[in-house]
């Protein structure tokens, strides 16, 4: 499912294809089925923000300082703009805003099929 060459068990539990990804930035896209959706048949927040954290945490690896490990999420923040509903796809465009030796933090905008935002989600994460 992944274009790149490593994956997370989660991520494929949830559906989640990897287009690209990169020190800056990763893009992935996630259908939007059943078992993802609240019982208005709409994706639910909890779906929406795991497919942001998702993202990120690819991101914030690939930015990893020279002798660092792995990452962890310290803080996410979620906005919900719109909803998406069952049998659609949504699009999450990850972007670096910041990668210290620290710490990074990634902005994600999760759209639904015709470009609308359903959400935007900025995540700190913790290099270990």
């Amino acid at each position: 499912m992944s274009t790149v060459p490593f994956t997370m068990p989660f991520t494929e539990h949830l559906g989640i294809a990897i287009e690209s990804a990169d020190e800056n930035g990763v893009v992935g896209t996630m259908e939007v089925t059943d078992n993802l959706c609240t019982t208005g048949k709409r994706l639910h927040g909890g779906a929406i923000m795991a497919f942001a954290d998702s993202l990120g945490a690819i991101g914030a690896y690939l930015a990893l300082p020279e002798g660092a490990k792995t990452t962890t999420t310290i803080e996410s923040k979620t906005n919900f703009v719109g909803a998406a509903p069952r049998g659609s796809t949504v699009r999450g465009t990850t972007t670096a805003i910041h990668a210290g030796r620290r710490t990074s933090v990634w902005q994600t905008k999760i759209t639904d099929e015709n470009g609308k935002l359903v959400a935007n989600v900025t995540q700190t994460q913790l290099v270990l």
